[in-house]
């Protein structure tokens, strides 16, 4: 899978959402050296019937539009000649705000998003914003007009917000099922990205993304933006597998960073 997704790039919040200021600049400066990091509107059109792009290309994507993303990743992404996309929970935006009630490991501190200004700043800057639906509700657990609202009210406030058309979801914990990706149709969205965990069908509205957390190093990152994405049911042995990888993997790491 050559989509990286990101959430948060914090030095204090210890969570596998938050990748270290140090680590995303390490990782960002080895993938202008290693990879042709693409645009996402320029990316998805080249995906493959299994979901990669052309060998050697990568994409920068962050969910749920951290407030840190203007301090930490902005940056880096301007330092390094990068492009990126962020997916925004449209009603963090509005004038009543919402509170980050959607992670599952919140720490001490409270989370903050990104205000309008600084939305505006960074798209000004380059960066592209997309959605991550109205609230960052579960979508599986919605009816399909409750979910068909959500991602409409999502799109087309995001796209007056942001001057321009609004095309591209990415869903809240990857989570979708038909009734998600038919309701992401209905809304107007011509591609919707997931953050699959196991092999699943790949199309236009179920797009694979894999995820960097906390503690990747240049060893995973490079792991993780070359695989192949499969489409076939996992056997036991392939888990074992990649499992005893990410074990040697982060072994090597460890003993890099000693």
């Amino acid at each position: 899978m050559t989509i990286l997704c990101y959430h948060s790039v914090d030095p204090e919040w210890d969570s596998p959402l938050a990748v270290t200021p140090a680590a995303f600049a390490r990782q960002a400066a080895w993938l202008r050296a290693h990879r042709r990091v693409l645009p996402l509107a320029e990316a998805l059109p080249r995906l493959d019937a299994t979901g990669r792009l052309p060998r050697g290309r990568a994409v920068l994507t962050f969910d749920d539009g951290f407030a840190d993303n203007h301090t930490h990743v902005l940056p880096v992404l301007r330092r390094e000649g990068l492009p990126g996309t962020v997916f925004l929970v449209a009603q963090t935006l509005t004038p009543g705000g919402r509170p980050v009630d959607w992670v599952r490991t919140p720490g001490a501190g409270a989370l903050r998003t990104l205000t309008v200004d600084q939305v505006l700043e960074m798209q000004d800057a380059g960066v592209d914003f997309q959605s991550h639906s109205w609230a960052h509700r579960d979508l599986v657990d919605l009816t399909y007009a409750e979910c068909l609202r959500d991602l409409t009210d999502s799109r087309e406030f995001l796209s007056e917000l942001l001057g321009r058309p609004v095309t591209v979801l990415a869903y809240p914990r990857g989570l979708h099922d038909g009734k998600v990706r038919a309701a992401a149709e209905a809304a107007g969205y011509a591609y919707a990205l997931s953050l699959p965990e196991r092999a699943e069908e790949v199309g236009p509205y179920a797009v694979p993304r894999v995820g960097i957390h906390r503690g990747n190093g240049p060893l995973t990152l490079r792991v993780k933006s070359s695989r192949s994405y499969l489409r076939l049911r996992h056997s036991e042995r392939l888990a074992r597998s990649r499992h005893r990888v990410r074990r040697i993997a982060a072994r090597v790491e460890a003993a890099a960073g000693r």
